[in-house]
């Protein structure tokens, strides 16, 4: 989710949902110990729990990069062991991973020695030739042996030559059944599942088969509403407050007010919530407002509004 996940997505997807775990997009442990990038740490307390995704292959540049994060108050620090980009594969960390259980064995040691907070993973089924009946279980062991209790597991393999990272997300095919399998063999292991899941029906339908957790992406990105609005009661069980996509929206401008007077501009926050409406009257209105305005210089709250008044006169004529 690099580009997606920032403060300012999560911030409205926090507005949808008060339990689901958050994640930020995947930030490199050079870029905050060598760069000094610590602007990549921002975000609002309110919008716990947010887990930290870090990316990196050196077990004490991740130490220092875990410690940082813990020091801004993130609730859960997450090693990277599956986004196959180019880039990664360049810096031989992310999914290139998978090959090396024992180094990713170190790296999760070192910051679990450095954090009070949970250390977890997020990894594939496995890469390239590996066969995933033996990598996978082996990578578990790996990391169960450092002291992680925590995993996402990604159920398709990816092919780090030949795929591109949107490739690898639609083309390898999936394998729940192995997934499933390796919450049998590790009991212990807290494991959620990742890939192909994008409604809320599936995602229940998945813990009721003996998942601990579901992770859904691309699609609670997309609707919004549909999957992190109803999350808290269908999935966790409470009942909020009757509330509308509207309800979000504002919620929403207090925040963009404050990004404003800081110098930010609209569209960087507004993006994040083009799908508000997705399959309601008035989503196109929305879209359309808010993706030709917002881009403007001189945008602000008001444009938010003029999208909102026009969602509503949609939705009484329909």
């Amino acid at each position: 989710m690099m580009d997606w996940t920032d403060r300012h997505c999560r911030h409205f997807h926090r507005r949808l949902s008060s339990q689901a775990l958050l994640y930020t997009e995947m930030v490199t442990a050079p870029a905050l110990v060598r760069g000094g990038a610590l602007h990549l740490l921002d975000h609002d307390p309110e919008d716990a729990p947010v887990a930290l995704q870090l990316g990196g292959a050196d077990p004490d540049e991740l130490a220092r990069a875990a410690g940082l994060g813990m020091g801004a108050g993130f609730d859960e620090v997450n090693l990277n062991c599956g986004c196959p980009s180019d880039r990664v594969q360049s810096g031989t960390f992310g999914a290139v991973l998978m090959k090396n259980p024992a180094l990713v064995k170190k790296c999760c040691a070192a910051m679990i020695a450095e954090v009070d907070v949970p250390v977890t993973v997020k990894c594939r089924i496995g890469v390239d030739d590996q066969d995933p009946e033996e990598a996978l279980p082996e990578f578990l062991a790996q990391i169960a042996a450092a002291g992680v209790e925590r995993v996402t597991i990604h159920a398709r393999k990816a092919w780090l030559m030949g795929l591109s990272p949107k490739e690898n997300r639609d083309i390898p095919p999936l394998d729940y059944d192995l997934v499933q399998r390796m919450k049998m063999l590790f009991p212990n292991l807290h494991i959620t599942l990742n890939g192909g899941i994008d409604t809320l029906d599936q995602a229940v339908e998945m813990l009721e088969k003996g998942f601990d957790g579901v992770m859904i992406g691309r699609a609670a990105y997309h609707r919004p509403w549909d999957i992190l609005g109803q999350a808290d009661q269908r999935v966790f069980g409470t009942q909020p407050a009757a509330r509308r996509p509207e309800d979000v929206a504002r919620e929403m401008l207090p925040h963009i007010r404050a990004h404003l007077a800081s110098g930010g501009r609209l569209h960087q926050v507004t993006r994040h919530m083009l799908g508000l409406f997705h399959g309601r009257p008035g989503a196109r209105q929305w879209r359309r407002i808010l993706s030709e305005g917002a881009v403007r210089p001189d945008a602000g709250v008001s444009l938010v509004e003029q999208a909102l008044e026009a969602v509503q006169e949609r939705a009484l004529s329909a």
